[in-house]
């Protein structure tokens, strides 16, 4: 249930950085679109930073909880500290769910209408 709990709080915290970061850029984003840029081309952006954010928290989550082995050996119950198939699978899962998050408010910056967003400064 804390584990639910944990990857729900993350995906609300990633929708979050990542729809204010959107809500920031909006004037960037339709002058982009107004010079002609591909909606495609707009999603890539907003989806590229985001998972590069979620990438490296991944990176820098896996080296932490390798350095904290020896500390999380007393507290697991029947998963060996250095298990590779969990360390993978909730890597790919907390993956799936960053790019879930980052793809919402990606799709708002495509559908970004460039005239209105050239307008509200």
């Amino acid at each position: 249930m804390f584990a639910g709990l944990a990857v729900l709080l993350s995906a609300i915290g990633i929708y979050g950085v990542i729809s204010y970061t959107v809500a920031q850029r909006t004037h960037e984003l339709g002058v982009r679109a107004a010079l002609g840029a591909p909606r495609g081309a707009l999603l890539g952006m907003v989806l590229r930073n985001g998972m590069t954010l979620a990438g490296l928290g991944l990176v820098l989550g896996l080296a932490g909880a390798m350095a904290l082995t020896r500390l999380l050996a007393t507290l697991l119950i029947g998963v060996g500290a250095r298990d590779q198939l969990t360390l993978s699978a909730s890597a790919a899962m907390l993956a799936a769910v960053a790019l879930l998050a980052c793809y919402v408010p990606a799709r708002r910056a495509a559908r970004l209408d460039p005239v209105a967003a050239l307008r509200d400064n």
